[in-house]
């Protein structure tokens, strides 16, 4: 699918804005000359894109493009001026509700997503929420973008999108955790502190790709290491003894409560 609406985004030298017209112009979803980047220190510091269009003028990214997306961090979302009146907003902003996004822009069709840092290598998993104004073209045409940049998938309500900033928005931090707590421990066992970074991440990234194939339920696997009543047994049963499931709905609480205070404030 080819996109024939040109596309604008503001904070297009960050890293995420960056991945994302890199994403749609590498997969040929737009070309080059479809794109219009904003940001206050011009492009640098981003990948270049042959042939895109930088701008320091929010107004005249605005004049140019068909669909806006505003990648910049909530709490620079009140510095930028920009009329959007008419436009196809998407935002990956952490919890500026749709009604802000309406107010502060102008525009009637506003789609949230959050997508996450894995977008750099085409691995995100992108929740979305369309305001009922965005047409069924237009969703069609984000699936395709969102889709170029690793998977999109639409939710029924906005809140959904809110309680995925921690859950998927999180990207690698939630792995890396996991990585360096097991790193700590072999470490303090005696291990070389390069062979226990090499033996946790061979686990966390390597070994729990297991998890995307067609015996990847993870309920399941954890019954099954239980059942074997083995050394992954043992340690399965003891981290959650000790809180794990509690721990992580502790995190993902914290994190919709800030997306929460972030959207009021």
């Amino acid at each position: 699918m080819h996109i024939t609406k040109h596309l604008g985004i503001i904070g297009g030298n960050g890293w995420l804005g960056n991945a994302m017209a890199l994403a749609a112009v590498e997969r040929g979803l737009v070309s080059a000359g479809q794109v219009t980047l904003s940001s206050r220190s011009g492009s640098r510091g981003a990948d270049p894109i042959a042939g895109a269009t930088w701008t320091r003028d929010n107004a005249a990214l605005a004049s140019r493009a068909d669909i806006i997306v505003l990648s910049v961090r909530p709490q620079q979302f009140p510095e930028v001026e920009i009329d959007a009146s008419g436009k196809l907003v998407v935002s990956v902003m952490a919890g500026v509700s749709a009604a802000t996004i309406a107010a502060r822009t102008g525009a009637s069709r506003i789609v949230r997503a959050m997508p996450n840092a894995a977008m750099e290598i085409r691995k995100s998993f992108t929740p979305w929420y369309a305001t009922p104004t965005v047409s069924a073209e237009e969703k069609a045409t984000l699936q395709v973008l969102f889709d170029a940049c690793g998977e999109g998938a639409e939710v029924a309500e906005e809140w959904h999108v809110d309680y995925c900033a921690g859950l998927t928005g999180s990207g690698a931090a939630f792995p890396a955790l996991l990585a360096q707590a097991m790193i700590a421990h072999a470490v303090a066992q005696g291990l070389p502190p390069d062979f226990a970074a090499r033996a946790a991440k061979s686990v966390v990234a390597e070994a729990s790709q297991l998890l995307g194939g067609p015996s990847g339920d993870p309920a399941q696997m954890i019954a099954s290491m239980i059942g074997y009543q083995g050394t992954t047994a043992a340690a399965l049963e003891t981290m959650q003894a000790q809180g794990f499931m509690e721990a992580v709905a502790a995190g993902l609480d914290a994190a919709l409560a800030k997306g929460r205070k972030m959207a009021a404030g």
